[in-house]
């Protein structure tokens, strides 16, 4: 774990050597902080793209193993196609960046969600993006992405269910952690920690399996907003919190 010693809010003290393992934030009110300054809810979506930069960048820094964002639901696709189009092409221009850049940062990506309606363009790229950092190590980003939670437990159902159906896996011996394997998120730890800014308290369909004893924190604060400051104020919330798993 890295010595970590940055500018902490007032009143709020991150003991760095012991992080979550696994955040995962819903990347909410980047309409909302647009409406407020009079402006096109596409320049909220840009200027959400440039916090999860910044936030994502100071995971790896302070030493956090697993970041987990919600950048595109499956329900997102009913706003304006205007709207869907910017969300897109912002995705494009952020993994054209990532890329170029991916040698220097190291970070590990990692894309959950059925990518099959995304352009091929976009879909090369997300695949190009996991094959180049499959090798490093740190932090890893997961980008949920045409992600639905319970579309995402379906399924995992109707894969365990064709391999049931194929002999290669017996439904009687089905338990929690085999069924976790067939999720997006198979192999990878369930989240310590879930974030929601903007000032609304659900999950949104946003992992509900695995957050299942999950701490969370919400924030009024819109997505645009969010600091590093703030991320102190939730890993402090969450520092501060006894976590029974249903014991005592």
């Amino acid at each position: 774990m890295p010595i970590f010693k940055p500018k902490q809010a007032p009143g709020v003290q991150v003991d760095f050597t012991r992080l979550p393992r696994h955040v995962a934030i819903i990347m909410d009110g980047n309409g909302r902080w647009a409406k407020r300054r009079g402006l096109p809810r596409t320049a909220g979506h840009a200027a959400g793209a440039e916090t999860f930069r910044t936030i994502a960048t100071y995971c790896k820094e302070i030493g956090l193993e697993y970041l987990t964002v919600y950048a595109f639901s499956t329900e997102n696709w009913k706003r304006p196609e205007e709207e869907v189009s910017a969300i897109m092409g912002l995705l494009r221009k952020y993994l054209q960046e990532a890329i170029g850049k991916m040698e220097k940062d190291r970070v590990k990506m990692k894309f959950l969600g059925d990518l099959s309606p995304l352009s091929e363009e976009l879909q090369a790229l997300c695949r190009r993006t996991e094959e180049i950092s499959t090798h490093y190590d740190g932090c890893q980003v997961n980008i949920c992405l045409n992600y639905g939670g319970r579309d995402e437990i379906v399924r995992a159902a109707r894969a365990f269910a064709a391999d049931c159906a194929a002999g290669r896996q017996d439904p009687q011996a089905l338990d929690e952690a085999q069924f976790a394997s067939y999720l997006y998120t198979g192999g990878i730890p369930d989240p310590d920690l879930v974030i929601r800014p903007s000032g609304e308290l659900r999950l949104s369909n946003f992992l509900p399996w695995q957050s299942a004893y999950a701490e969370f924190y919400f924030t009024d604060v819109l997505w645009p907003d969010f600091s590093k400051e703030e991320l102190h104020r939730a890993l402090h919330a969450y520092q501060t919190r006894s976590r029974r798993f249903g014991g005592v």
